[in-house]
């Protein structure tokens, strides 16, 4: 069983930035793909960005250009840098780690709420 633990969200103002983290338990974490996804209120969760195993990054296209999405398989940990952010971003993010040729279940986090607001 794989815990996802997500960190770094809180209040920012619109143009502001902040980098979300998310540490992930057990040993295959380098073998997987990593994504994040959001979910604002009212709603649906949507897909923001995905990192694979060998570092290709694929991101939605309202957040390309501004987020950054990477790797530390030495930390078990995957980062999603958030940059000029605007009160559409306003969300709560979710990890998730997909399955991997060692272990076949999905795993997502808790979520870290981020609100963009002046």
């Amino acid at each position: 069983q794989v815990q996802l633990v997500e960190s770094g969200g809180g209040l920012v103002q619109p143009g502001g930035s902040l980098r979300l983290s998310c540490v992930a338990s057990g040993s295959f974490f380098s073998f997987s793909a990593m994504g994040w996804y959001r979910q604002a209120p009212g709603k649906q969760r949507e897909w923001v960005a995905t990192i694979t195993r060998d570092g290709s990054t694929y991101y939605a296209d309202s957040v390309k250009s501004r987020f950054t999405i990477s790797r530390d398989n030495a930390k078990n940990t995957v980062y999603l840098q958030m940059n000029t952010l605007n009160p559409e971003d306003t969300a709560v993010y979710y990890c998730t780690q997909s399955p991997n040729i060692y272990d076949r279940s999905e795993y997502w986090g808790q979520g870290t709420q981020v609100t963009v607001s002046s």
